[in-house]
């Protein structure tokens, strides 16, 4: 049970400088039921390219709205992406809602995010909308305190919501890679998702260059 700063994920010098995801970034975590591989993907336009390549390992995504902002035109960018790279379900986290004093228009920028997930297909009605402010849960940094308490909401829906993905375990290995990162003691790193078959310590394979 680690928190992980922001800036750890989002760790590349282009994206601390201008403040925004340009690189798509994993981190892995766990609740008692799962584990996770998590995409932090890029929430500016003109890099929507690496967005594509990160939605398109997805078996589930959590999109995140600010309270106070509601539906800006990259949500619907985000939702229509999810929707053409085949990811199955989304689960929403209505961010910075300590930001909005009025109750009533937190329920207006819910229904305005149900209306445009049934907009693109989802099933806006039965979507997970979680509200809670990441900064405080951060900035708390006690997992189980009253300012943590929507992460652990969140953990819930993901782990309830969206469906354990099928496997074709019984096919030979194979994964597109995606990405390709240099870390310190290991080497070059390939990530990608597994379509097919097992794969095991010691085990051969063959890369094809696309």
């Amino acid at each position: 049970d680690k928190v992980m700063n922001y800036e750890d994920i989002d760790n590349a010098p282009e994206e601390k400088a201008r403040g925004i995801t340009i690189n798509t970034r994993h981190v892995e975590y766990q609740t008692d039921n799962r584990h996770y591989a998590h995409v932090d993907c890029p929430g500016h336009a003109d890099y929507i390219k690496n967005m594509i390549t990160g939605a398109a390992q997805m078996d589930g995504a959590v999109l995140v709205v600010s309270a106070p902002d509601s539906v800006m035109p990259q949500t619907r960018e985000h939702i229509l992406l999810a929707r053409q790279v085949g990811v199955p379900s989304i689960v929403v986290y209505m961010n910075k809602i300590d930001q909005v004093d009025d109750p009533d228009l937190i329920e207006l920028v819910e229904e305005e995010i149900r209306d445009v997930l049934k907009e693109y297909d989802f099933p806006g009605d039965d979507v997970p909308v979680i509200r809670g402010s990441a900064l405080q849960a951060l900035e708390s940094g006690e997992l189980g305190s009253e300012a943590t308490a929507s992460i652990d909401e969140l953990l819930e829906a993901l782990d309830t919501y969206i469906p354990i993905p099928k496997r074709e375990i019984d096919k030979p290995f194979l994964m597109p890679v995606e990405d390709v990162f240099s870390i310190k003691g290991r080497g070059t790193v390939p990530t990608g998702r597994v379509e097919r078959g097992v794969l095991k310590a010691g085990d051969e394979i063959e890369v094809v260059s696309g």
